[in-house]
């Protein structure tokens, strides 16, 4: 195959293309750009065929030593068992709940167990936090005449424990904060003096106040200390106690 030249020695050009000579005299327009294209996709198809083979190559490692014969065999064996036999749906639910049972009665008595001791170290760890709170509580040391244990039983209520730590809140349901330090919730002395100063008898329980009224008998003898039963002191107002409490007045 060779170009065509005319007369005067140069190629022969048609629409553009170059015109060939093959070797049997057919004169042929050469396309270059198309026969460009057809190379570049002939050496794609050729890439992505090499690649197909070298997968497979890598693929088939994996069975590299396995007899074909005794393979198609076992997949023979495997297709022709029967799925009911290795599978029955009704079994299977049934071996679940075997299962769950065994499993609720291993445990469960041991949840409710930790559960009883969490509650019961979460209650210990209030009475500690909140009880030791109004023992040591220097705000009623200073300001309070009534005894520590009915001052707990207004305002304990109000206290409860949030991440490890006392927290106060109001008759609204809403946490005290400290007026000293802005933004902060009040420590329990401040909570406390707050919880007491919104108190509607607070005249009865502070010291120097100015309740009236007794409500209680006494049966000390002799112009001694008024003594009485828990039950009766407990059955008395709020100006009752303060007023027995201030008259030195011991609880049997």
């Amino acid at each position: 195959m060779k170009l065509k030249l005319d007369e005067n020695g140069h190629v022969v050009v048609q629409d553009g293309k170059p015109v060939y000579v093959h070797d049997d005299g057919k004169e042929v327009a050469f396309d270059a750009p198309q026969t460009v294209a057809t190379i570049t996709r002939l050496n794609g198809e050729a890439k992505s065929h090499r690649e197909a083979k070298e997968k497979l190559e890598e693929q088939t490692k994996a069975f590299e030593g396995l007899d074909p014969v005794k393979v198609k065999e076992a997949l023979n064996t495997v297709q022709n068992l029967d799925a009911k036999k290795l599978v029955d749906a009704g079994e299977v639910d049934k071996v679940k709940a075997e299962i769950t049972d065994a499993l609720k009665k291993t445990y469960e008595p041991q949840i409710q167990q930790l559960t009883t001791e969490r509650d019961a170290v979460q209650q210990q760890l209030h009475s500690e936090l909140i009880g030791g709170g109004f023992a040591r509580s220097k705000f009623i040391q200073d300001n309070i005449a009534v005894p520590v244990d009915m001052i707990q039983a207004t305002f304990g209520k109000n206290f409860k424990i949030e991440e490890g730590k006392v927290v106060a809140v109001g008759a609204d349901g809403q946490k005290i904060y400290s007026r000293a330090r802005p933004g902060e919730v009040a420590d329990f002395d401040e909570a406390l003096e707050t919880l007491v100063g919104g108190y509607q008898h607070k005249d009865s329980i502070l010291k120097g106040g100015q309740g009236s009224g007794g409500g209680f008998q006494g049966s000390g003898q002799g112009g001694g200390a008024k003594t009485m039963s828990r039950q009766q002191f407990d059955a008395l107002d709020p100006v009752g106690r303060s007023q027995f409490a201030r008259e030195g007045g011991q609880i049997q």
